[in-house]
């Protein structure tokens, strides 16, 4: 039965793949379709088949590998130092109801403050290099981490703390098998909204100033108002953030091992 049922998940999966690949071809064909009839003025929008020639370009002639890769280390790096900070003081503040309390509205004032116009700052704290953009990216990416994890570990139930502090658990194993699993389900579902941010601080910080990077590229196409090379840009940064969160979910999946698939719980 189980075999059975595993057919039909993948059977499933090909058929909706199959779905989303031809409606993406379908937004490409009514693209082109408009841009071609001048519906579209295509100074202003692109031409679908120069963006995909633009993109190729770029690709066989290697031109945009060691801007691609700046842009991913920065991405990654930003991602891991937001996700781990996020994760440590999430855990801290969520089990220090003091810490908390003192430091609660200057925690919801750090995150009313828009990040971007730190970009300046960082530039001159730590130069045009990649750690000015993975500063950038942190502070984007923690909030998103830390809010998860805190309510994560605030909604262990007060009957499971209870019932494990009875049975003698330290407070060492009540982090290790309640809090840090109670929290894992909440980090990852935001460590997908995460992977998103940490392109954005990534390409932010090139777009405001570098000499490298997709944001790089994009910025000297636009200035040369060349729509087609902006465009090509978007979709490379588009594919490569859909990779890193295929990445996070295949992580998910295989570390939630424990976690029950939708409708397994259910009576029959």
């Amino acid at each position: 039965m189980p075999k059975v049922n595993a057919a039909s998940e993948r059977a499933k999966i090909r058929g909706l793949l199959a779905y989303q690949i031809l409606l993406l071809l379908g937004f490409f064909a009514l693209w082109h379709a408009l841009t071609a009839t001048g519906i579209l003025p295509p100074f202003f929008f692109g031409k679908p088949l120069i963006v995909l020639e633009r993109v190729w370009e770029w690709f066989a002639s290697g031109k945009v590998y060691r801007h691609l890769g700046i842009t991913l280390l920065e991405t990654v790096l930003a991602f891991s130092f937001g996700t781990l900070l996020g994760l440590a003081v999430g855990l801290w503040l969520a089990l220090s109801p003091l810490a908390s309390a003192l430091l609660d509205p200057y925690v919801k004032a750090a995150n009313a403050m828009p990040r971007v116009i730190l970009a300046p700052i960082f530039s001159v704290w730590f130069g045009l290099g990649i750690w000015s953009k993975v500063a950038l990216g942190v502070t984007l990416v923690f909030f998103i981490v830390f809010f998860n994890v805190y309510q994560g570990v605030k909604e262990v139930s007060p009957t499971v703390l209870a019932n494990v502090r009875m049975l003698g658990a330290t407070p060492r194993q009540l982090l290790r098998y309640v809090y840090l699993p109670s929290a894992t389900s909440w980090v990852f579902s935001s460590l997908h909204t995460a992977v998103g941010m940490a392109f954005v601080g990534a390409v932010v910080g090139e777009y405001l100033g570098s000499a490298a990077g997709i944001g790089y590229l994009i910025l000297q196409a636009e200035g040369a108002f060349d729509i087609n090379s902006v465009l090509a840009g978007i979709l490379i940064l588009t594919a490569f953030a859909l990779l890193l969160d295929f990445v996070v979910t295949r992580t998910e999946r295989r570390l939630l091992t424990w976690r029950p698939v939708q409708g397994e719980t259910e009576p029959l």
